[in-house]
């Protein structure tokens, strides 16, 4: 049985609880008596990408837990490379592969600088489909922006686009386990290319839904709700099962 630790959309310094909001929410994950094979976070780390963020950000998810830690819109490539990844800055994609006794992690950069929807570029999904054709164990695709609709207006606005390589890559290939996203301040469960596809709630903000009166980010973002994140399991049977916690 693997079991992933799935949180998202951190955004230090996007509001004045930020940082306390993430502590909690790891501080929760170490406090707990089991090790998780690894910690994934599906993007926008930073709010503005500040060094002074990154920063931060590399203390907050410190952690006795294995951490992988992926870029969304709000991120700067150079920035977190250097700060978080003591790389040096360059402004390509940012894709990275974490490999356990348990699984693969594929943590893909689906951002476009300057712009909120995403795209998988063509070097992201050559890299991709090499980390998947030479596992030999199951693999978990993870990148910011979801590729399908989630019916919320101001998420599916800026979605992910021109998936369709994404598509084929992850159909083609059975030992693709589920696809994690973040992006959408809201915890989702939904199907892409017939494999699970899983989406973070909001460690920073809940995004409403239109049912709930929201119809755009500036009056469905909740601040007062407290953050949550997921945890995925795979079974032995290759079954999925995800439950998500809140974090008082």
């Amino acid at each position: 049985m693997i079991v992933i630790a799935h949180l998202s959309d951190i955004h230090i310094g996007g509001s004045p609880d930020s940082t306390d909001r993430a502590n909690a929410a790891m501080r929760y994950l170490d406090s707990l008596p089991y090790d998780f094979d690894q910690v994934l976070v599906t993007g926008d780390i930073a709010d503005h990408g500040t060094v002074e963020e990154y920063e931060a950000a590399a203390k907050v998810l410190s952690s006795r837990h294995p951490v992988l830690a992926g870029p969304g819109n709000h991120d700067v490539r150079e920035r977190f490379r250097r700060v978080l990844l003591g790389e040096p800055p360059h402004a390509g994609p940012i894709n990275q592969v974490r490999r356990t006794a348990a699984a693969v992690y594929a943590m893909c950069d689906s951002s476009i600088p300057g712009e909120n929807a995403g795209h998988l570029d063509d070097e992201t999904i050559t890299w991709l489909e090499g980390v998947v054709e030479s596992a030999d164990r199951p693999v978990f695709v993870a990148f910011h922006h979801p590729p399908v609709i989630l019916h919320s207006p101001p998420a599916d606005g800026i979605r992910l686009h021109r998936h369709e390589r994404l598509a084929e890559l992850v159909a083609g290939h059975p030992n693709v386990a589920a696809v994690l996203v973040g992006h959408a301040h809201m915890a989702a469960v939904t199907t892409f290319a017939g494999r699970p596809l899983l989406a973070a709630p909001g460690v920073i903000s809940t995004l409403k839904l239109p049912w709930e009166g929201g119809t755009s980010f500036a009056d469905c973002l909740d601040y007062d709700l407290p953050p949550s994140i997921a945890f995925h399991v795979l079974d032995d049977e290759g079954r999925m099962t995800t439950y998500h916690r809140v974090i008082q």
